[in-house]
């Protein structure tokens, strides 16, 4: 190794497949795909976003979460509305039953990352999800340069 450690992409990445492989049964337990989950995570911590803001928050396609958006809408998850502004946009809001279920699958995954967590001193765990809190919230831009 000629650096001082290796690439962050080299480090983060095989720990992003080893979380998303242990969340993928945790998703499955409770009837959702990872984009669903998706969807309820950005539609529950944020305000009621359109189709097309949604799309873009969870990094996926607006033609890609049409599929998505009916599956949960009707499962009563997510409710779906004109835009009072702008009738050809939908705004997308969760519902009680699509909240629940999103905060019992979200206590589920992180209980095993809790554990993997635990792994790290209590101090370097803070100090490490602080980190990441403050890296993960960076624009791209500041990252590509």
């Amino acid at each position: 190794m000629t650096g001082r450690r290796r690439d962050l992409a080299a480090m983060i990445v095989p720990l992003e497949r080893a979380l998303i492989a242990a969340e993928l049964p945790i998703l499955r337990a409770h009837g959702l795909s990872m984009w669903a989950y998706a969807v309820l995570t950005a539609v529950d911590e944020g305000p009621i976003r359109t189709q097309v803001a949604l799309a873009q928050a969870i990094g996926a396609d607006k033609t890609r979460i049409i599929g998505v958006l009916d599956e949960l809408q009707q499962a009563g998850l997510i409710e779906r509305r004109p835009d009072p502004a702008d009738r050809r946009a939908r705004l997308v809001s969760i519902t009680e039953k699509g909240r629940k279920l999103r905060r019992t699958t979200q206590a589920a995954i992180q209980a095993n990352e809790d554990r993997v967590l635990a792994r790290l001193p209590a101090a370097e765990r803070a100090a490490f999800l602080r980190a990441l809190a403050v890296l993960s919230a960076l624009p791209p831009e500041e990252i590509t340069g």
